[in-house]
């Protein structure tokens, strides 16, 4: 009979398994299971990257009809609008007197590309005096208000002209006096044209809630925009029915009704929950504001048809120049700031 064991002595005891361990050593993972395993997670990478490989195609495809009939590549021209869209939105929402510097960004490279575009077509522009006036504009709308900015106008319209002239006395050439005339009426205009309306939005900016009038007329350009051209793809396929076809071909009324419904909807809603004034006023708001976008939009397109160019620039890809941005916006700021005179005291409390 085997002795028992003592008290005190210890057998050695195997340390308690998991369930785990016991399925491994039940059905341990043969070479044949793991290269089956790897097959079939190589048939799913390879199926996913068909998938995502057809996707592409077809996006790519998409896009690149659209671009053929807009002349606009899709993915760069949103790409490139979010991000403009989010530093507007940052600079009136959290740094009110930001937008100034972006306004005055906009402006200098707008100033720089029309008169780059001018002086392509044989018209002498003096930019730095244009750029100088520029400022003066911007800073006397947004500091000092609107009084002050008239007498600003008239001084900076004035200064370019004459600059132009003096400019002209000391050029060695024999440029005809039509062509001088010529020259000094254009100088006019770009300061008027750029400068000016853009210094309009100071003048908005400045008053009381500025910045949610100013992010609204801007909304609104951008929804008049976005409506027509949606609309225009889905529902003026190979320009139905032109609007102005000796002036832009591409723009038809079904893209006008597009950017009218766009505008109204977007109007209402801002109204409401934005500018807090009654929401048929923002029915106004938005009539007004695409009314004066297609003028600008139109009015840019005749510019640029008689300079003989599709583009002002090709500064932002897939919009072309910053005036083909701001065509629709410069003119929407003299609408918005007499909406804000007329509509901002129906204010809701």
């Amino acid at each position: 009979m085997p002795d028992a064991p003592e008290i005190g002595d210890s057998a050695p005891v195997d340390p308690p398994t998991s369930r785990r361990d016991d399925a491994a050593r039940r059905s341990p993972i043969t070479g044949e299971g793991v290269t089956a395993i790897e097959s079939q997670l190589r048939a799913m990478r390879t199926d996913a990257e068909q998938h995502i490989a057809h996707a592409r195609a077809e996006f790519d495809q998409a896009n690149e009809r659209i671009k053929q009939r807009t002349g606009r590549d899709l993915i760069v021209a949103t790409l490139i609008g979010v991000g403009i869209g989010v530093i507007v939105v940052a600079s009136l929402v959290f740094v009110k007197w930001a937008f100034v510097l972006f306004a005055a960004a906009a402006m200098v490279l707008g100033v720089v590309e029309f008169s780059r575009a001018l002086q392509n077509a044989g018209r002498r522009v003096d930019v730095v005096p244009q750029l100088a006036m520029g400022f003066v504009l911007l800073l006397s709308g947004f500091f000092f208000g609107a009084w002050v900015h008239w007498i600003a106008t008239l001084v900076a319209v004035v200064v370019v002209i004459v600059w132009r002239l003096v400019a002209q006395l000391f050029a060695a050439d024999d440029r005809a006096p039509i062509d001088v005339i010529g020259d000094v009426l254009v100088a006019g205009f770009v300061q008027m044209y750029v400068p000016f309306l853009t210094s309009v939005a100071m003048i908005l900016l400045a008053q009381s809630r500025g910045e949610w009038w100013v992010l609204a007329f801007l909304i609104l350009a951008v929804a008049a925009d976005t409506g027509a051209y949606v609309s225009g793809l889905t529902f003026g396929r190979g320009g139905r029915h032109p609007m102005a076809p000796r002036i832009s071909p591409k723009k038809t009324w079904e893209g006008f009704a597009g950017a009218c419904v766009a505008a109204l909807v977007a109007g209402a809603l801002l109204a409401a929950f934005m500018l807090q004034v009654p929401w048929w006023a923002g029915l106004i708001f938005g009539a007004v504001i695409v009314a004066t976008a297609t003028v600008g939009d139109l009015g840019e397109s005749m510019v640029k048809r008689d300079l003989g160019i599709k583009d002002m620039s090709s500064w932002l890809p897939g919009h072309g120049g910053v005036l083909d941005r701001l065509d629709s916006i410069l003119p929407s700021a003299t609408a918005a700031l007499v909406m804000y005179y007329l509509l901002s005291p129906l204010g809701v409390s």
